[in-house]
């Protein structure tokens, strides 16, 4: 039942986020579609479905809604970014390969070293930003290409066009995790990405209270075969988990101005009086890729990541006298968090791997919310004097 009143491709960003996953609403003309909140359906309805697992009005709102934003032709919800990742993995083979940028998320890295390492899918890591390994990709003969831009937690970022084209070169597929990014800041698809993974639970919920992943692409084929995942494996979300999603996706464009703009302002304070010894954002100018950050994002989102140089004892007491940074593992909401990722985030990859990437006992992930920045910044400036740093 499409509403013919969806916002089209060429409107703007907040219109699509606001005015697209209006179906199912009947004659009533509510403005805010209603979370059914059922475990069946009547066989035969209009709207064909049978089993909230294989389908549900909520879902179908939130996946029409994340297809706006990210300009894709297809879009399919799961009950969390792991789930997504589970779906898109579930489809590979015994003796399949994928090939990765070695800055990953360490639960992404658990996954395929503990899970799918076990069924015969192997994961190559390489650097992206080393032109060497363009080339390098082709001798793998991978069945998939995996990064995220910028990664977690030390916001690398990745040419997305770049590595789409090195991919496509050998026939296999790139996917690109834009959780970071958010859908309001990058869109992968429009620069050569098959496709798009979102952990829903960060920015494009933005408020703390759901849990949620999705996977956007253009090619059927590869819609499909995320439908049967959902279904097939059970990964499907709860219907009030995407009338959450969706009523936060509605306020994704005014909440991630404010998260640059604070974030921006905080990074600098980091850098000019914060005593860090290495401050990372995408839109300070000393960020090695800065220039591309430009290019392909229109902000650089909400997430600072610095390294004091403290000790790690130093650097547990820093964060535990935090005020307005709760120590947490996650990240995209209006408040501010606080993260040691080679003890939380990260700790399921190795010591000498996550050495490697730069996460240091010392480092330090800031997911910059939406207060007044100058008491973040005094919260840390706070802290850093009760520690000595």
């Amino acid at each position: 039942m499409p509403d013919s009143s969806s916002p089209s491709p060429d409107q703007g960003f907040a219109t699509r986020a606001i005015h697209a996953g209006h179906d199912f609403v009947g004659d009533t003309g509510a403005v805010s579609p209603p979370v059914w909140l059922t475990s069946t359906f009547e066989y035969g309805n209009p709207g064909g479905f049978d089993y909230t697992r294989s389908g549900n009005p909520n879902f179908r709102l939130l996946e029409s809604a994340l297809a706006a934003v990210e300009s894709a032709q297809h879009a399919t919800v799961f009950a969390s970014g792991v789930s997504a990742m589970t779906a898109v993995v579930s489809g590979m083979k015994s003796g399949d390969v994928v090939v990765a940028e070695k800055n990953i998320y360490g639960c992404t890295y658990r996954l395929f070293d503990q899970v799918f390492g076990k069924f015969g899918v192997s994961i190559v890591y390489l650097d992206f930003n080393d032109p060497a390994s363009m080339g390098q990709i082709a001798g793998h003969n991978p069945a998939l290409v995996w990064m995220e831009s910028p990664t977690n937690p030390n916001l690398k970022i990745i040419d997305i066009a770049v590595v789409a084209e090195a991919a496509h070169a050998v026939g296999a597929p790139l996917l690109v995790d834009n959780t970071f990014a958010s859908s309001y800041l990058q869109r992968p698809l429009e620069l050569g990405a098959d496709l798009s993974l979102l952990s829903t639970t960060k920015y494009t919920n933005g408020h703390s209270d759901a849990v949620g992943g999705a996977v956007c692409v253009n090619d059927a084929a590869w819609h499909d075969k995320m439908i049967f995942a959902q279904k097939s494996l059970g990964l499907q979300p709860s219907p009030m988990g995407c009338w959450l999603t969706l009523r936060g996706l509605k306020t994704e464009a005014v909440r991630m101005e404010r998260h640059c703009a604070n974030a921006l302002r905080f990074a600098e304070f980091l850098e000019d009086e914060g005593s860090a010894k290495v401050v990372l954002y995408p839109f300070l100018p000393s960020h090695p890729q800065y220039e591309l950050a430009k290019r392909q994002m229109r902000g650089g989102s909400g997430i600072v990541t610095a390294d004091f140089g403290l000790s790690l004892e130093q650097t547990h007491r820093f964060l535990e006298s935090l005020r307005w940074f709760p120590k947490a593992e996650s990240l995209g909401g209006i408040e501010s968090l606080c993260c040691h990722p080679a003890t939380m985030t990260h700790a399921p990859v190795p010591r000498e791997q996550r050495e490697e990437m730069g996460i240091t006992d010392s480092l330090v992930r800031f997911s910059v919310g939406l207060e007044e920045v100058e008491d973040l910044i005094a919260d840390v400036r706070d802290a850093l004097g009760r520690v000595g740093g």
